[in-house]
């Protein structure tokens, strides 16, 4: 078998690299051991959040699958920090677990030039530095020019419940151990990481009516500027309840016999979705913490309880839920557990996602040291298209830190590497304000449109509210609120804070204003432009004295003034810059200096 591409995963990287590769022309196949398990939400049923939902966003502006998946499956829709800034607002919606990976599976099923393979890769083929194919576990060569490995929590993974210890990436599923080995055996540096989901438990043995509701929008925004109708599905109410003393006196009577505590385990877990024993044990101080009962789907018998991920033996969970006030009778379906896994040393790509040490292999997801669909879905589109870029000949793709978040997170990965997974915040971000959901589109939609990842339709939707906006904002700072005296301008009126744009349609006469679309991104536009416009000055100053180029043969080792450690960390990362080396971790002001002057004799010598 011979492909140009090979998408070795059939999670959220692997789906939208794969699918990037196909939509370009590309004969591609996606290796996975289940297809029946390809856009699996593993954990949370649910998708965006802060700093995520603007992920989802750019995404969709694109031409990436993950938001129009949201909005089609979707069965409560919210806007987190709704009463904030559009920098830090938040989309958020709950799917139907089952419907998105179907919804995910017919979409990828519809696309020319893409073959789904039944498999375990075992080893990767490597031939003068560069990928060959790939080796299934039965044999089986697959001939190609790039993979894009997508392999989630699967490498060398290992499932923990007490004492016991499973070999897995998921519950019920394999270890792809060979394939770790064959990562070492190519050269390349592994970290061993660590996540874990909570128990699953019966809907009708929970007493929803002692806690408290959690409604979604009643006017929800979609993900996607492409979604119509919507929402898709009906939609449904989640609960809110708490963990109690007892809770917390049951966890700490147990903590010996947490394989997170007792030892077993190594991997570095996310920081900010911490076990809860992790709760506990760090946050003596917090009585109580917040369980989130989500469904897992319209027609699903399960919830998620949100908020008590833990890897303690069956009897200690069951203990835990039942101290929680309306689970005290619940039925644990599936127990919780914690996987420990390898991921590779994000250091060792380059900013296309391209491994250093191995041409024509590039990383996506949990492989790559992150947490959570949308960083994966992110890094899977950006992975897949400039593989694509590579394959057709082409110059890599890249994004800068003030153009999107998808730039934030993989400079970040990139240059600084993780000390443990990665999870994209608005606080990444050093010009947040430029990154607000409304303009995703004006800020990357060329892109997909190049790529050809955007149809006719779709692009023709994108610039029609694109120039109803720049329309309605002429007129907005053209117009005064009255035609005497020294009336402030409809623009000036509206930055008010108190004052919405639906208060001044009535005075606009272009109809696009009542258009959900439209109208936030204007009220968003005219409320943020001063800040904006001086973000947008710090960042042209930032990519001023950031852009001066670090020659690829550049000797660092050589450099009089310069420690050992930076000397090696530099020759390490290689940074192409002279603002992404400084971003390297322990990069000092005085190293900068002495890298500055280096680079300026160059350039004089030259």
């Amino acid at each position: 078998m011979r492909y140009d591409g090979v998408v070795v995963g059939g999670g959220h990287a692997g789906v939208e690299a794969a699918r990037v590769l196909a939509l370009r022309g590309l004969a591609t196949a996606l290796v996975t051991a289940n297809r029946r398990a390809i856009g699996r939400m593993s954990c949370n049923p649910s998708i965006g959040g802060v700093a995520k939902g603007h992920l989802v966003r750019e995404i969709d502006a694109l031409g990436g699958l993950m938001a129009k998946a949201a909005d089609a499956t979707g069965i409560q829709f919210r806007l987190l920090n709704a009463s904030k800034g559009p920098a830090v607002q938040g989309l958020r919606c709950q799917s139907d677990r089952e419907l998105y990976e179907k919804w995910v599976q017919a979409s990828l099923g519809a696309l020319a030039g893409l073959e789904i393979v039944e498999g375990e890769v075992a080893r990767l083929e490597v031939a003068a530095g560069r990928v060959a194919g790939v080796r299934l576990a039965g044999g089986a060569l697959i001939e190609t020019r790039a993979v894009i490995l997508a392999a989630g929590t699967f490498l060398g993974g290992v499932l923990y419940v007490g004492d016991e210890r499973t070999l897995g990436g998921r519950t019920g599923e394999f270890s792809a151990g060979a394939l770790s080995e064959s990562l070492k055996e190519l050269g390349l540096p592994l970290i061993r990481l660590k996540t874990g989901t909570p128990c699953r438990i019966e809907k009708d043995s929970v007493r929803f009516e002692t806690m408290e509701k959690q409604e979604g929008d009643s006017r929800p925004e979609p993900f996607s500027l492409q979604s119509n109708p919507f929402p898709v599905l009906p939609q449904v109410v989640c609960h809110l309840t708490r963990t109690t003393s007892k809770t917390a006196e049951i966890i700490r009577a147990n903590i010996h016999r947490s394989p997170l505590y007792g030892g077993a385990i190594t991997g570095v877990g996310p920081r900010y979705c911490p076990s809860i024993e992790d709760k506990v044990v760090k946050f003596p101080h917090h009585e109580t913490h917040q369980v989130f009962i989500e469904p897992e789907g319209l027609q699903s018998h399960l919830i998620y309880p949100n908020g008590i991920s833990t890897s303690l033996p069956f009897d200690v969970q069951d203990q835990i839920v039942h101290s929680i006030p309306g689970l005290e009778e619940a039925r644990i379906a599936q127990y919780g557990y914690a996987v420990e896994y390898d991921a590779v040393d994000p250091t060792a790509v380059d900013h296309s996602l391209e491994c250093r040490a191995v041409s024509g292999l590039y990383l996506a997801g949990q492989v790559l040291g992150t947490t959570g669909y949308e960083e994966a879905a992110g890094l899977g589109l950006y992975a897949g298209y400039n593989a694509s870029r590579a394959l057709r000949g082409e110059a890599p793709f890249r994004l800068e830190r003030d153009e999107a978040y998808l730039a934030v997170m993989v400079d970040d990965l990139v240059t600084r590497g993780v000390l443990e997974p990665y999870r994209l915040f608005t606080s990444r971000a050093e010009q947040r304000l430029l990154l607000d959901r409304h303009t995703a589109y004006k800020r990357l939609a060329r892109h997909g449109e190049q790529a050809g990842l955007l149809s006719s339709p779709e692009r023709e939707k994108i610039s029609s509210r694109e120039t109803s906006v720049i329309k309605i904002l002429a007129f907005l700072a053209s117009t005064k609120l009255r035609s005497t005296g020294e009336a402030p301008t409809l623009a000036a009126f509206l930055a008010r804070p108190n004052v919405t744009a639906r208060e001044i349609s009535e005075l606009v006469p272009f109809a696009e204003l009542n258009d959900p679309w439209v109208r936030l991104y204007v009220e968003s536009e005219v409320k943020g432009a001063g800040y904006k416009q001086r973000q947008k000055m710090e960042a042209e100053k930032l990519a001023a004295a950031g852009s001066v180029a670090i020659p690829r043969d550049f000797g660092f080792a050589s450099l009089p003034g310069l420690s050992r450690e930076i000397a090696s960390r530099l020759e390490q990362l290689r940074p192409e810059t002279i603002g992404q080396a400084e971003r390297i971790p322990g990069m000092t002001p005085a190293a900068l200096t002495v890298l500055r002057v280096a680079l300026a004799r160059k350039r004089g010598r030259s």
